[in-house]
C-alpha cells in the first residue's frame, strides 16, 4: 500500500485515508443473488494536511464522488479505515459518527438538486444549527446573515428560495451552507462543473478565500485539470477506482508520468490561437469497474502498452511522485 507523500511531512495529517474500498454488490438472476461486485473504489490510500487542498482528477465513472461519500460517511465502505484526527471512522456508528458531521462537511455538484426547493434559505442555512442543538433562534438568524454575507450574498437573500437565484448564486448558498458548523474538511464534490466558465473563476475564488480565512482543508473533486490546478496543492489521478499518479500540482503539469495523466493534461485548452496542440486522444471508454481487464486497468486503452500490463498489475512506485504504470515498475 503506497500513500502519497505530503507536502510537509512534519505536520500530523487532518485525514489519512488507508486502502480504502467500496464493493457496491450486482444482483443477478431470477432470484436477484449477488454474483458480482461494483469495485467502484478499489484501494485507495492518501494524507490530507490542516489547510491544505488535495485535487482528485480523473473521468466519469472512476469512483472519485463515491469515494468522496464514503469519507463523509455517506457511504459505507466495503473495507479500509478512514481517520480523522487519528479516528477511523469506517468503524463508528450513526450516533457516534454524528460529533464529527459538524467538522467534515460536503459542496455538491448540482446546488439546485442538493437545496431543498421547498424552504426559503433562511430555513436550509439554519437547520444545520437546528440538527446539532446549537443557540437560539435569534442567534441563528444573526449567523444566517453573517454566512450570507461571507459568500457575497445580500442579508435579504434569507427570505428568498433556491429557485430565485442563478446557478452560481445557488452554490454560493450550498457554500455558506457548508461552513455554517465551522467545519474542518471539505469534500467539494465538483462544484464548479455546472457552472458557467466566468462563474467558475469566481466560486474557485471565494473557495481559496474562505480557506485562507477560516484553515479549510479541501478534497476538490473535478473531471477538469484546468480547474484543479487553480486550487490544488497536491492533485491524485484516479482511475477505475485506483490512484495511478500523484504529486505536487506543478509537478503533476509539468512531468507527468502516466500516460493517462498526460492524456488529460494533452486537453487542457490553451489560450492561444497560434498553438500547436499535441492532443493525445485516448480510444474506447472507461472498463466496466464490474468487469475490469486483467493487469493494468488501463491498458487498453494506453498508446504504450506492453506484454506484461494485459497481465501483470502495476503498484504505485515510493517517490515524490508515485506513479502506478510498469514504465516506471522496473
Amino acid at each position: 500500500m503506497s500513500v502519497i507523500p505530503l507536502s510537509n511531512a512534519s505536520v500530523q495529517p487532518l485525514l489519512q485515508v488507508r486502502d480504502l474500498k467500496m464493493h457496491f454488490p450486482v444482483k443477478e438472476g431470477i432470484f436477484m443473488r449477488t454474483g458480482k461486485f461494483n469495485k467502484a473504489v478499489d484501494g485507495v490510500s492518501f494524507d490530507i494536511l490542516p489547510g491544505e487542498t488535495l485535487g482528485l482528477v480523473g473521468e466519469s465513472g472512476c469512483g472519485k464522488s463515491t469515494l468522496g461519500r464514503c469519507i463523509a460517511r455517506l457511504y459505507q465502505p466495503t473495507a479500509g479505515e478512514v481517520l480523522f484526527n487519528g479516528t477511523d471512522l469506517a468503524r463508528l456508528g450513526r450516533k457516534a459518527m454524528m460529533p464529527f458531521r459538524r467538522d467534515i462537511q460536503m459542496i455538491f455538484q448540482d446546488p439546485m438538486e442538493s437545496l431543498n426547493s421547498r424552504h426559503t434559505v433562511g430555513e436550509i442555512l439554519e437547520e444545520p444549527f437546528i440538527v446539532h442543538n446549537m443557540g437560539d433562534k435569534a442567534w441563528r438568524r444573526q449567523r444566517v446573515t453573517e454566512l450570507l454575507e461571507l459568500v457575497g450574498l445580500p442579508a435579504r437573500s434569507a427570505t428568498r428560495y433556491p429557485f430565485e437565484f442563478s446557478g452560481g448564486q445557488r452554490q454560493r448558498i450550498g457554500i455558506a451552507r457548508a461552513i455554517a458548523l465551522n467545519p474542518k474538511l471539505i469534500i467539494c464534490d465538483e462544484p464548479v462543473s455546472a457552472l458557467d466558465v466566468s462563474i467558475q473563476s469566481q466560486i474557485l475564488n471565494l473557495l481559496i478565500d474562505l480557506q485562507k480565512e477560516f484553515n479549510l482543508s479541501y478534497l476538490f473533486i473535478a473531471h477538469d485539470l484546468a480547474v484543479v490546478k487553480h486550487i490544488s496543492d497536491r492533485i491524485a489521478i484516479m482511475y477505475l477506482g485506483r490512484i495511478v499518479e500523484s504529486g505536487e500540482g506543478e509537478s503533476i503539469y509539468r512531468t507527468a508520468r502516466h500516460p493517462y495523466t498526460q492524456s488529460l493534461i494533452s486537453a487542457i485548452p490553451v489560450p492561444d490561437p497560434h498553438h500547436v496542440s499535441q492532443r493525445q486522444i485516448l480510444v474506447g471508454d472507461v472498463p466496466s469497474p464490474i468487469n475490469p481487464p486483467s493487469g493494468c486497468a488501463f491498458h487498453t486503452r494506453c498508446p504504450k502498452v506492453m506484454d506484461i500490463c494485459r497481465s501483470v498489475a502495476p503498484v504505485l512506485t515510493s517517490d515524490r511522485q508515485p506513479v502506478s504504470c510498469h514504465l516506471y515498475n522496473s
